[in-house]
């Protein structure tokens, strides 16, 4: 860890005591996981649901009132060094008549507060790429052409989200089902992104559209 020069003697005290007791909530929060790395930080109630269907490397952070629900079919594979803000929800799949796909999460990955990701297609998210606070991602769309059949009746498309590596994801950012993000991408804050954005650009706007490259 890098320690910035102003925190006294008794900020970081208080920072190495709340460690202290999520890494031993981490110990035991993770028993059940398909594979788990060796240093998890588990905040306070936090619900992890379907333990059997989660991969871990070192370094994972939970913080308090996170529910993941790992429920689907390909599981949850994440990196080293991942962590996920506090209030943040992660859901693989809302009814069980279908199961979602999978998510799969690189290395240095930062996900802050209050996000949502529904995993209904397969999610991939890239290396060393942070989300700003309220960020949403659903992969699926729901079909509703026909006016005589109740929406939820139709059924749904799953296309899937991909995001690159080294990518900023804005506050309270939307991205929508069958969008690629690639490498090096900026997504404007507020943004709704509901088509691809190639390497190195910066987006933003309700849909988004191209601010200018990096």
């Amino acid at each position: 860890y890098i320690i910035d020069e102003n925190i006294t003697d008794n900020d970081l005290f208080s920072i190495v005591f709340t460690r202290f007791f999520m890494l031993i909530r981490g110990f035991f929060a993770t028993i059940g996981f398909k594979k788990r790395g060796k240093i998890s930080f588990i905040g306070k109630k936090v619900c992890i649901k379907s333990k059997s269907h989660i991969e871990c490397g070192s370094g994972l952070t939970i913080n308090d009132n996170c529910t993941i629900n790992a429920l689907c079919k390909g599981g949850i594979k994440i990196g080293n060094n991942f962590s996920l803000g506090q209030n943040s929800i992660i859901e693989c799949t809302g009814v069980i008549r279908e199961l979602g796909e999978s998510l799969v999460i690189g290395d240095n990955v930062g996900i802050s507060a209050n996000a949502f990701i529904s995993v209904r297609g397969k999610v991939k998210i890239g290396d060393s790429t942070i989300f700003g606070p309220g960020v949403s991602l659903f992969s699926e769309n729901h079909i509703f052409e026909d006016k005589s059949t109740p929406i939820y009746l139709q059924g749904a498309t799953r296309k899937g989200i991909e995001i690159g590596k080294d990518c900023w994801i804005g506050a309270n950012a939307t991205i929508l089902d069958g969008v690629k993000i690639g490498d090096g991408c900026i997504v404007a804050a507020g943004a709704v992104v509901n088509r691809d954005v190639p390497s190195y650009t910066i987006v933003g706007g309700v849909p988004a559209k191209t601010i200018k490259n990096r």
